[in-house]
């Protein structure tokens, strides 16, 4: 093998390689199988969905949505990270960037690393969501600099309109995402 062919061979292998990310509080990390049950009521909480689409997820969407996750850090080299609390070793949600080529008018994020986070609404409110969101940031700022990040909130989800400002986002406009209005972001 030359080395040109084991130069992306390597880079194709590190690619594949999700990140652990250590905060004061919190611990992001892959998703595991055995997080299943966890990540399935994680996405059956009516108060967690009501701002991401309005609906919860079945256990076969859940299911679905995490090998996602792993599909997106496997082909893109980015994706969501599970998020444990460090003290109680407890699944509490998730943050990162996704890809998802959304029908979205008049502007897109295709192409950008598009931020999400939730946490499970029991704990919201700690400042688990913004602390989560900086270090993903910093990881992906170091990862893949000067690439454009974007995310989109629901006008109405207070909270996460100040996690995208607390975190650098700046507000660039309104975009219709499913026939609803959604804030645009990008930093």
């Amino acid at each position: 093998m030359n080395a040109e062919m084991a130069d992306k061979k390597e880079a194709a292998l590190a690619m594949t390689i999700i990140p652990t990310l250590m905060t004061e509080r919190l611990i992001l990390r892959s998703h595991r199988l055995e997080d299943f049950e966890e990540y399935t009521a994680f996405w059956s909480q009516e108060d967690l969905v009501r701002y991401i689409g309005g609906e919860t997820s079945t256990r076969e969407q859940a299911w679905i949505r995490l090998l996602r996750y792993a599909g997106m850090w496997h082909h893109l080299g980015f994706g969501f990270f599970a998020v444990e609390e460090r003290h109680s070793g407890r699944f509490i949600g998730e943050v990162g960037f996704l890809d998802l080529h959304r029908d979205m008018s008049p502007i897109t994020t295709e192409g950008t690393l598009e931020s999400g986070w939730g946490i499970t609404p029991a704990l919201q409110g700690r400042g688990y969501a913004t602390e989560a969101v900086k270090a993903a940031i910093a990881w992906a700022d170091d990862t893949f600099p000067g690439r454009r990040m974007t995310c989109i909130v629901d006008p109405e989800n207070r909270p996460s309109l100040r996690v995208a400002e607390k975190v650098g986002f700046r507000r660039i406009g309104e975009v219709f995402y499913k026939d609803k209005p959604n804030v645009m972001f990008e930093r």
